[in-house]
């Protein structure tokens, strides 16, 4: 299901690979995403759940919590099949020290230590537009997951 299907306080999930994903490999990730959200459920209950595929690296997968909520075994189930998935791809879906931003109408993506000193060097101003993976649902994901560097948590971090 896609995911502009659910509510719009769905409770999402972003995983963002190390690397660039080729076609082979998003087919593979989707395949497997369909298989295991047909089969996902929290005490029994099925989830309505959906997911999307952005710029070959980017993986968000969203619960329709209204249905039914996802459990504590039910992430962690959702985790282990993005662990799986990493170590068959040879991918990391859990390198949090990577950001995601807009560069001349492309998602760039670089390393946390490598943004600041691009910040430092005005490479990165405050118009440039980062994505942010700490939002919590599909509305908050719609509204605010791209925005401009000085209206995110990078400019908090940067100390303006």
């Amino acid at each position: 299901m896609e995911i502009q299907n659910l509510d719009p306080n769905s409770r999402i999930w972003i995983y963002i690979a190390n690397k660039s994903l080729d076609n082979t490999q998003v087919e593979y990730i989707e395949s497997a995403l369909q298989t295991f959200l047909k089969g996902w459920s929290a005490h029994g209950a099925a989830l309505f759940a959906g997911y999307e595929i952005q710029a070959s690296r980017i993986v968000i997968v969203a619960v329709d919590e209204t249905k039914a909520s996802a459990s504590g075994c039910s992430i962690d189930k959702l985790v282990h099949l993005f662990q799986d998935l990493g170590k068959q791809l040879n991918v990391d879906f859990f390198d949090r020290m990577q950001v995601a931003y807009e560069h001349e109408q492309q998602i760039q993506f670089t390393p946390l230590n490598n943004f600041w000193a691009m910040r430092k060097a005005n490479i990165v101003n405050d118009d440039t537009v980062v994505f942010d993976s700490t939002v919590r649902n599909l509305n908050e994901w719609k509204l605010g997951w791209k925005k401009k560097f000085s209206n995110s948590w990078h400019a908090e971090a940067w100390g303006r």
